[in-house]
Order: structure tokens, then sequence, then C-alpha cells
């Protein structure tokens, strides 16, 4: 199974180079993954056995009514009032003429697709955001996350990049805006991904974690496994073929899906998974909102992430810049020696507070905070 799950490393690698929260990074790197694991575990018999084992007559063969049972679904029987579902000694198997207590399953075959589908989904928000970044971040770097170089060299780096924000201060708004975007396109993702589950298990997916607690803390006697209602261990399937006289001759079978134990188990984790995902992104959306109207709220996330840098030096900086040169600032502390980043950060301020406020670069009379 290693074999197999040896090129996912890949995805679980973090660059050295932050451009993005830690929380979007749950999105495209560890979700994904699981995702494509799941996709590939589901698809590989020698781990979770057949997909489908049908009890049939020996007149059809094997393959023949399996396969047959596996393309065209497998259905239960619905318990009716004289017999409830908790009680019934095989859930959903019984004998029935009644087209309409018949449960049909579909979904079997396309378990690998859809969750193949959901990696895809979750990966696009990163793919627009590393477009839209373009290697900013990495070009104003200039290998200066390390602080052991030459200090001609340091020097000359430091002076690249105060002049690269000096010339293009209240310029990053719409560079910002973007990644805020795609942090929403993540959350929009996350919980619409939830709806699309529940309408891939006919409306059982949204409860599903709920009735899985639920389930856990009833008493023994009363417990309604909600697992297998969406998850069949076992199911009937019909196959109609003609006899030698040429009349139609039905065979019912009992047939046993051993796939299915292994889908109960992904889905419940990925329906707390995504939960717990949905919360947190959903707080970090709040937490960009919170950043673009309130400026305090930014100089004190600086003081509070960079120790180092003086406090009057973030003041400065964040009053004579805007929002989207915050973010840069932010992200370039992450990747920048601390050292360096705190005399970038005061020559900046100094350069700021030593020209003309009127004649800056990129300044147009009076200039409000944003």
């Amino acid at each position: 199974m290693l074999d197999i799950f040896r090129g996912l490393k890949s995805l679980l690698k973090v660059s050295s180079i932050h451009i993005d929260s830690p929380v979007f990074r749950l999105h495209y790197s560890i979700t994904v993954t699981m995702l494509i694991a799941f996709s590939l575990i589901v698809t590989t018999r020698q781990y979770v056995g057949n997909p489908i084992d049908c009890i049939h007559t020996k007149e059809i063969p094997e393959d023949v009514f399996n396969t047959f049972c596996w393309i065209h679904s497998t259905f239960t029987v619905s318990a009716n009032k004289q017999e409830p579902y908790a009680k019934m000694h095989l859930p959903g198997i019984r004998t029935t003429h009644d087209d309409k207590e018949k449960k049909l399953y579909k979904y079997y075959q396309w378990v690998s697709f859809c969750l193949f589908f959901q990696a895809i989904l979750f990966y696009t928000p990163r793919w627009l955001w590393k477009s839209w970044e373009g290697g900013k971040i990495c070009a104003l770097m200039m290998d200066l996350d390390v602080a052991v170089c030459s200090d001609i060299e340091k020097k000359q780096k430091k002076k690249l990049m105060i002049d690269y924000l000096w010339e293009n201060l209240r310029f990053h708004n719409w560079w910002a805006y973007r990644y805020y975007f795609c942090e929403v396109l993540a959350l929009i993702n996350v919980v619409g991904q939830m709806f699309l589950m529940n309408k891939f298990f006919d409306g059982a997916f949204l409860m599903f974690g709920f009735d899985v607690i639920a389930f856990i803390n009833t008493d023994q006697e009363d417990r309604i496994d909600p697992m297998i209602q969406i998850f069949p261990r076992m199911t009937k399937c019909t196959f109609r073929k003609y006899g030698v006289s040429g009349d139609e001759e039905k065979h019912d079978a009992l047939c046993i899906l051993p796939l299915n134990v292994v889908n109960e188990k992904i889905y419940v984790f990925l329906w707390f998974w995504f939960v717990i995902l949905s919360i947190l992104t959903l707080l970090m959306v709040v937490y960009r909102v919170i950043i673009i109207f309130s400026p305090r709220m930014r100089v004190y996330l600086l003081r509070m992430r960079y120790r180092l840098v003086r406090k009057e030096v973030i003041d400065t900086i964040v009053r004579r810049s805007k929002m989207g040169d915050w973010f840069l600032f932010y992200m370039l502390g992450e990747n920048v020696d601390s050292l360096i980043f705190r005399d970038v950060l005061q020559d900046l301020a100094h350069k700021l507070n030593r020209h003309d406020f009127h004649h800056a670069p990129g300044f147009k009379g009076e200039i409000q905070e944003a």
C-alpha cells in the first residue's frame, strides 16, 4: 500500500516560502491528499476485496451476476410498520412486490470518481492564488530568509526590497483582495461540498455525523445504525434472463458489499473533517474582514507577530500605507529573516518620515487610512 501512496508525498510537502495562511494550506495540502488517498483505496481490490459478492444460482456464472448487480445497482427494502427497521434480522433484506418499498443504491461505482473530483475542487483556490500571486514574495525575498550572507550582499538586497516597497506603496490592494477572494472561495467550496455529498447520498449526509454520535450514545437495544442505512453491507439484486422455453426467469440474490465497510469510515471521517475545516475557514474570513476595516487591528497584529520591530515604526508604516501593503509586509515577515525584516521596516519608516508626505510617490493630496 505504501507504493500506491508514495506519489502523494509531494502534495504533503509545504513550500518553505509561505504565500498563504495555515488554514488555507489545510485545503490544498492535507484535504487534497486525503481525498486522493481515499479515492485510491476504494479502487484497490487487494486491500478492500471485491466491491460486490452475490449469492446466486449456479445457472449463471459468478462474474456475470456480480458484474450485472454492480452496474445496474442493488436495493434494500424499507421497513414497514409491522417490521421496524431496527428489529429486522437483516435490515433491508426481505421479500416485497411493491417497487415503492425498494431503495436503490447507484452510487457505488461513482465513489472513487466523486472523491477525485472533490480533490480537484479543493485545489482550485490554491491554483488561482498561485497564478495571481505570480511569485511576488519569492522575488522580493532574494534569499533573505537566511541571515548568513555577506554584509555587502545583504545591504544590496535590502536596498532593492526597500526601493520596491517605496515605489509601489499603496498599490497592493488588488493583489491582496485576490487572495482574500481565494479564501472566500475555499469557504464556499467546503460548505458546498457538504451539500454536494448530501445530494450524492440522497439527502442523508448533512446530518450524518450527528446521527453517528447519537447512535453511539443510544442503548444497545434501541440502536439504529445510520451507517448501515447509507452504506448497507448486504443488499438484494434481481437478475432476469430468458429460459429454454423463452419465458423470462427471475433470479433474486443476496449481495454482500465489503467496500461499504470502507466507504462508511471514509465518509464519517470526511463529515467531521469538513465541519472542522468549515468552522476554521469561516473564522479566517471573519478575521480578514476585521483586518480590512480596522487599521488598529493591523497595527496590533504586526506588533504581536514581529516584536523586534519598534512600535513607532509599525505605527508609521500602517498609517501611511493601505491594507494590501500590510498583507505584503505580513507575508514578507513570515519568510524573511526576522532581523533583516526589522531593518527593512525601520528603513522604510525612516524614509517615509524624512520625505515630504505630500510628494511621496503614489500619494495625491490628503490620504485617509484604508
